[in-house]
């Protein structure tokens, strides 16, 4: 079997078709959106691979790979794998490192776990200027962490989350930013404490919480009782004021009867002194029922004893004002009928 002839021209296209072959799917690149590719020239930057279609020269130019550290978490235990890419993702990363230990300044040892969110944002920084980039900004998480912390309380801590997540994002942007990595946000998740010291807050919680509600309560009856005071201040203010308007209202219609009784009567100085002795008589007898309330000796005075008995010596010879009243108009009436007599016998006679 005689097989073809293979001519050296043929040969040679052949061969270039292959090389052919071999540029195109060794040099033809597709870089995805998000993603970048650090390329090498004989062994030194050249260029970066943005998204999209790339052709790079096959043996002459390669990609250099970045060196990433993640953890995956078993059970309650963290463990790190290590990944050499290529491909180098421009996203937001979050890296959940297990818990630290860290001693604030009041010599309490707490275990921290965190959460840091970082960015590459210069890729050719990110391979050239650190060795592993993810594990160096661990490790400058894990020392800022310590170094915010250790300088804070333990109650303080626990108050202020935000100011310790502000602080660590603030101490690891100039490092990092030399990385070519963007600190985007740091974010303590849980913080762990021996038993005795939760113990010891639990306590120190529920006194502090029996403490506000003895003052609270004490606030409460110390208003009930202002509350009360005023209450009573204002009712005896209006008592009083209904007292005096109710003794003026008194004095002005004993006055009014005096004036009228006067007016009937007469205002000479025998029938005023009449008048007055009568109505202090009256009240002496209207106070006579509530002396004896309080006690059982009720002791009077000379002065009323010889009040009454000469109020009821003037009943008894001239009866009430009003008895005297009637007496002084019925006298008017004779003397006037009497008069009238004396003329008409007077017109008769003559």
């Amino acid at each position: 079997m005689n097989g073809l002839p293979v001519s050296p021209g043929m040969l040679i296209a052949l061969i270039i078709l292959v090389i052919g072959i071999l540029v195109i799917v060794k040099g033809l690149v597709i870089v995805r959106q998000s993603e970048v590719m650090v390329i090498e020239r004989l062994g030194s930057f050249h260029r970066q691979l943005e998204s999209g279609i790339n052709i790079i020269i096959p043996f002459i130019e390669q990609p250099r790979a970045i060196t990433m550290v993640r953890y995956q978490k078993h059970g309650e235990e963290f463990f790190p794998v290590t990944s050499n890419e290529v491909r180098i993702d421009r996203r937001e990363t979050v890296m959940d490192f297990p818990g630290q230990p860290v001693v604030t300044t009041d010599n309490v040892t707490v275990r921290i776990n965190g959460a840091l969110y970082f960015q590459i944002i210069d890729p050719r920084r990110a391979v050239y200027e650190v060795a592993n980039v993810s594990q160096a900004v661990e490790v400058l998480a894990k020392t800022t962490l310590r170094s915010v912390v250790g300088k804070m309380e333990l109650d303080k801590l626990f108050e202020s989350r935000a100011e310790v997540n502000s602080a660590i994002q603030a101490a690891m942007e100039e490092p990092a930013s030399k990385w070519g990595v963007k600190i985007t946000r740091m974010e303590v998740q849980d913080i762990s404490m021996p038993e005795e010291v939760e113990e010891a807050m639990r306590l120190q919680m529920a006194a502090e919480r029996k403490r506000r509600a003895t003052v609270t309560e004490a606030e409460g009856e110390k208003a009930a009782a202002i509350a009360k005071a005023q209450g009573q201040r204002e009712s005896a203010i209006l008592n009083a004021q209904g007292d005096k308007e109710s003794a003026i209202l008194r004095a002005q219609g004993e006055q009014e009867s005096i004036k009228l009784v006067l007016g009937a009567i007469g205002d000479s100085d025998e029938h005023k002194r009449t008048v007055v002795g009568y109505l202090l008589g009256q009240s002496y007898i209207k106070a006579l029922p509530t002396m004896a309330q309080e006690g059982e000796r009720v002791f009077v005075p000379y002065e009323s004893s010889a009040l009454l008995g000469s109020m009821g010596m003037f009943r008894e010879m001239a009866g009430s004002p009003e008895d005297s009243l009637a007496q002084h108009l019925d006298k008017r009436d004779s003397r006037h009928g009497l008069g009238a007599g004396l003329v008409g016998g007077a017109g008769s006679t003559g």
